[in-house]
């Protein structure tokens, strides 16, 4: 279904029980609805929780959300940063925050669960930040608090591709920051690929959300004023974001939880799933209890 949400249309699913507490699912860069496990969704609705997804701006059938001035275009970009600048975004990260809100009234959600991987671990750190009223507990998973050089820039921007480079280029990307100790079948990855690309995957809409991720603050002070159940969850084998990001992430908040897990990597497989929702599901009940 489509939700206006901070005043951008969302596409937004849901399971399981309407009554049951709600845990929203935060996507990271370019990515949507499609890549969650379908394991890790059968297993959180077991768990009992309704359960929220939704497609990003700017990707998968929600809005796009370009703004004059703003770049989006890949070798624009590098221009910048080759010359040590940081484009004018389209939005920040703190905007793409105000969605998740604007999302929980659109449902009429009170107060939520939040569960964010990468630049949605980032967003569920904005909300814990300024918005712990609209919060049970917050999942950061993959994240970091900081930008750490402009290097992740380059390696993250986006370019035009057809079907079949867009499928190639999501293979590729598994084998540099997949999961080794949990793997996805080449046939799972290539069928999400080929879902993700028949819904939207423009690159200049990617290009936004990572200028909005490069223009988002440094997060450690506001993080250790954070007064909320926080579990954080790091692959010891991620190369995209390294396991001692998620480490300062829990070091900083007080009374965080942190589980760095053997063999993960950037990317939440089918196998990988169960681990992830048992651990959830624990944070969550010991929390509660």
């Amino acid at each position: 279904m489509r939700i206006v949400a901070n005043g951008v249309h969302l596409e937004v699913e849901e399971h399981g029980d309407p009554d049951a507490p709600a845990l929203i699912l935060i996507r990271g860069l370019g990515s949507q609805i499609v890549h969650w496990a379908p394991e890790l969704i059968t297993g959180l609705v077991a768990a009992g929780y309704r359960l929220v997804t939704f497609d990003n701006r700017d990707v998968g059938l929600s809005a796009r959300c370009p703004v004059p001035g703003a770049e989006g275009d890949a070798d624009a970009i590098l221009a910048y940063l080759h010359a040590g600048q940081v484009p004018k975004p389209a939005y920040v990260l703190s905007d793409m925050a105000r969605d998740v809100t604007g999302l929980m009234d659109a449902l009429g959600i009170d107060r939520a669960h939040v569960f964010g991987i990468s630049m949605g671990g980032a967003i569920v750190q904005l909300l814990a930040c300024d918005y712990a009223d609209r919060l049970l507990s917050a999942t950061i998973v993959m994240s970091s608090a900081r930008l750490r050089g402009l290097d992740l820039g380059e390696r993250l921007l986006s370019r035009p591709a057809g079907r079949a480079d867009y499928i190639e280029a999501a293979l590729a990307g598994d084998r540099e920051w997949g999961s080794p100790g949990f793997p996805a079948t080449e046939s799972y990855l290539r069928a999400q690929a080929e879902r993700a690309y028949d819904r939207g995957a423009e690159a200049e809409g990617v290009n936004r959300q990572l200028m909005a991720i490069l223009n988002t603050p440094d997060r450690r002070d506001a993080l250790q004023k954070v007064a909320l159940p926080c579990l954080v969850i790091h692959g010891e084998e991620d190369t995209l974001i390294p396991p001692e990001e998620g480490r300062e992430i829990a070091s900083l908040i007080p009374g965080a939880e942190l589980e760095v897990i053997d063999g993960m990597g950037h990317v939440i497989t089918p196998a990988l799933a169960p681990v992830i929702v048992e651990l959830v599901e624990r944070f969550i009940a010991g929390r509660s209890a």
